[in-house]
């Protein structure tokens, strides 16, 4: 645990201070800022590579401030790709997390695990990384506790585009050194609002993908979360029409050849219609409701069919994104390419 030690720490000493940008506009102070904890299953879709480096361009420019990010996929190799992301963007002091006791061998869909093991022509790493050994870092549902102990009550958004295996072990968590409240009354008392990429609705009928894969832990997420906490999911159908194609994502990354994502898709199959579905929920979580169409509020219930039954209701806590127009989704486009772009 001693890493991981050291990277509290440095999140006591330096978390209350946002980067700084090159222009000389003010910024938000800290308590304007969304305050964001990345969930992901990071290593079989490259969206997830695009998320968190939105969200990393959004802390640096003192929009939001990432607490932490957690890896809801099993094996130290998912971790390893994480901490490459982390530490080549400058965020190695980032808080890591991953799951040890999740979903058992889930689909990949563009295998990049081998991120952390690229070599140079020399055989030297291609990537640092911040640390050495991931068995010291604390699952999941651990740092939630952690870091959700530690912030204001009602600030923390979290932002899930993968499984919620670590969610829904944080609901059914009890009391512990860093909070007397369960995990259900932890995240009703610090989370301001869930993102999730994920659900089905409309007219459609048809089991959603990230829910499917572990329907136990989609069970208890939808069974034990706090009715009175928001929960937006971004459906697959939204992002449907936001593509980033390999060639463009290799072009917008000219200005450097070792990039772990240019590095992903030069080593990689990526043309597999890979979509930008979730870096809509990091722009979501960060720039608000200002640039989504959103259903009324309502209810969800999860069929065992992994289908999401939405019931509208005033009261409810649940919503989520409707389809947008194709200029939509070109300045959706155009967010995350201008983060890549961005040197």
């Amino acid at each position: 645990m001693k890493q991981f030690v050291f990277q509290l720490l440095i999140l006591m000493m330096t978390g209350f201070s946002l980067s700084s940008c090159t222009d000389d506009k003010p910024k938000p102070t800290t308590k304007e800022v969304p305050l964001v904890i990345f969930d992901t299953d990071i290593g079989s879709s490259t969206d997830d590579l695009f998320a968190l480096e939105t969200l990393y361009r959004y802390h640096d420019a003192g929009l939001c401030r990432l607490l932490g990010v957690v890896v809801d996929r099993e094996g130290e190799e998912y971790a390893a790709c994480a901490d490459v992301m982390n530490t080549f963007f400058g965020h190695g002091d980032t808080p890591l997390a991953l799951v040890r006791k999740g979903i058992s061998a889930p689909k990949v869909w563009i295998d990049y695990k081998a991120l952390p093991a690229y070599t140079n022509p020399d055989g030297t790493p291609m990537f640092n990384r911040t640390l050495s050994d991931y068995s010291t870092i604390p699952d999941g549902w651990q740092l939630y506790r952690i870091l959700l102990a530690s912030q204001p009550d009602h600030s923390v958004s979290i932002v899930s585009v993968g499984f919620v295996t670590c969610l829904a072990q944080l609901l059914e968590s009890q009391g512990d050194s860093y909070s007397p409240l369960s995990g259900v009354e932890l995240v009703r008392r610090k989370v301001k609002c869930a993102y999730l990429m994920g659900g089905v609705f409309g007219n459609s009928e048809e089991s959603d993908f990230n829910f499917a894969q572990g329907m136990e832990f989609a069970k208890t997420f939808f069974e034990l979360w706090p009715d009175d906490v928001d929960v937006v999911f971004s459906p697959m159908e939204v992002g449907q029409e936001i593509e980033y194609t390999p060639d463009q994502v290799i072009a917008d990354i000219s200005w450097i050849d070792k990039h772990p994502i240019k590095q992903v898709y030069m080593n990689c199959n990526c043309n597999t219609g890979q979509k930008m579905w979730d870096p809509l929920t990091v722009v979501n979580a960060v720039e608000g409701d200002v640039l989504f169409k959103m259903s009324p509020r309502g209810r969800v219930t999860l069929t065992d069919e992994a289908e999401t039954i939405f019931t509208q209701s005033p009261g409810g806590n649940f919503r989520y994104h409707l389809p947008g127009s194709n200029a939509w989704a070109a300045t959706m486009l155009w967010k995350i390419r201008n983060a890549t772009t961005d040197r």
